[in-house]
């Protein structure tokens, strides 16, 4: 298995519709202010958030239960800012869609702007044939309200491929997020 670099990367974008849209540089500006880089990386792609939020709530006094999940246990917001309160969470999507080929595996990680931060990114690995928007998981760990801001980068995502072609893909096992979009909450 080997990491992928921004040549195959744009050419598995250009050619496959890999990632979309898709951005062949690092956009470091908007309109000439200073932003969240997104964009094609050395050897990964930085991804941007949309401006679709569900931001975690205890106002209903739910059990976050992945079997049963409430869906009261978000307020929805859509913004060019999300604030996450203390100690608390938010899930968002990416505004780029995927479509992973049968031999990659994709993780993600958070970029270093947002860790220092103290926010931590999870995302669990796009698998083998996964396509859609990834669902983005925001954890402000710190005792302040946090800032995560829309159509800026958030992840990198990195693209892992086999010297084999897998036996079992995402698509293939009739997966639970396939085809995703919008922010998905848990499944069973």
């Amino acid at each position: 298995m080997s990491i992928k670099s921004d040549h195959w990367i744009r050419s598995m974008a250009e050619n496959e519709g890999m990632i979309e849209p898709f951005e062949f540089g690092q956009v470091k500006e908007n309109n000439g202010e200073r932003i969240v880089s997104y964009g094609t990386s050395s050897y990964g792609y930085d991804v941007r958030c949309s401006r679709e939020f569900k931001i975690f709530t205890n106002i209903n006094s739910a059990i976050v239960d992945p079997k049963d999940f409430d869906n009261n246990s978000f307020v929805d917001v859509e913004s060019d800012v999300c604030i996450i309160p203390p100690n608390s969470f938010a899930l968002a999507r990416t505004i780029e869609y995927f479509r992973i080929p049968r031999k990659v595996l994709t993780i993600c990680l958070g970029k270093s702007t947002y860790a220092r931060c103290g926010i931590i990114v999870n995302v669990t690995p796009l698998e083998p044939e996964w396509e859609g928007h990834v669902t983005l998981e925001f954890s402000n760990t710190t005792p302040l309200p946090a800032k995560i801001y829309a159509n800026e980068g958030v992840a990198q995502m990195l693209f892992f491929e086999s010297d084999e072609v897998c036996d079992v893909s995402y698509k293939d096992r009739q997966g639970k997020y396939q085809g995703q979009t919008g922010v998905v909450t848990p499944r069973t």
